[in-house]
């Protein structure tokens, strides 16, 4: 079985990761700070200590690694845009100097293909309604996006025929997180089902295992077709409106639903590059079972 390192593999985004290779036979080794609780994932994995620190020397954590996928960030707990908190330097030396150098020992230590979950946020401010797309010319507006950014463009820098590169763009991602974890919706249905009022917001969305998918994807895509390459990895435009008439429905909740929020002018992301290497997201319909499942399960 072929070894992928995923940094990050216990973190929201990860933990789907990790899953899915698991499930499509990769033998998986999870990077991070602490290893994961013992029934955290369906099968066992193993663990090494990764830290986001330019000066650490680990290149020992990339033994008998064939892929690296680095899903790591360091920030502020359910932040990212101003997850830095009031330490921005701190912020910028663990994500952008911390993962170049993660980048850079991978590469040395001969590891064949490296997959970077980047953001969104990388785009920054588009005149309203855009298209966002992967030739766009991102201007991140704050310093999250930038960082991203920055870390793609190292990442580039670094590809080749003997380690081959890929950055995935995502948006918010959604789905359960895991024992003992909330989801990123847990607050959202609370206050609804609670009775509090809740706010018109529009927003792109994508399952977690969509991405699983998407970073599966760059692991087994011809490397002409991905190397060095962006790809933006979105699925559906919805709303808080949208979003909670499904849990109405399952519920039964009487609370009255949020307006509609206004998405005219929200800037869609175009996926067109990654559908044409054979990705589909699961779209509404997964959007429905999903919450079906969490209202559920509490979360």
């Amino acid at each position: 079985m072929t070894r992928v390192l995923v940094s990050g593999g216990t973190g929201y985004a990860g933990r789907f990761i990790v899953e899915h290779l698991l499930a499509n036979g990769y033998k998986v080794t999870v990077g991070g700070r602490t290893a994961p609780e013992p029934d955290f994932f369906s099968k066992d994995v193993a663990f090494v200590p990764l830290l986001l620190d330019p000066d650490a020397d680990q290149v020992e954590a990339f033994d008998n690694v064939y892929y690296f996928v680095h899903a790591a960030f360091d920030h502020l707990p359910g932040k990212y845009r101003g997850g830095e908190g009031d330490d921005p330097d701190g912020f910028r030396r663990a994500n952008l100097d911390g993962t170049v150098r993660l980048f850079e020992t991978a590469r040395d230590a001969g590891v064949r293909r490296c997959v970077f979950l980047s953001s969104r946020a990388a785009y920054g401010p588009q005149p309203p309604g855009t298209l966002l797309k992967e030739d766009m010319h991102g201007k991140p507006d704050a310093l999250y996006g930038e960082v991203k950014l920055q870390a793609e463009r190292s990442l580039l820098s670094l590809c080749g025929h003997g380690f081959v590169t890929a950055s995935l763009r995502a948006t918010g991602i959604y789905g359960p997180a895991g024992p003992g974890r909330h989801q990123k919706w847990t607050s959202l249905f609370e206050d609804y089902l609670s009775g509090k009022p809740v706010p018109a917001r529009a927003g792109t969305e994508v399952h977690g295992e969509d991405i699983a998918r998407a970073v599966r994807l760059m692991l087994e895509a011809d490397t002409v077709r991905i190397n060095g390459e962006t790809f933006n990895v979105s699925d559906l435009m919805t709303d808080n409106r949208e979003i909670l008439s499904i849990l109405q429905r399952v519920t039964r909740c009487p609370h009255t639903l949020p307006p509609a929020a206004e998405t005219g002018d929200y800037n869609a992301m175009g996926t067109c590059k990654i559908e044409a290497l054979g990705w589909k997201p699961g779209g509404m319909e997964l959007l429905q079972q999903t919450v079906e499942q969490l209202a559920a399960f509490k979360g």
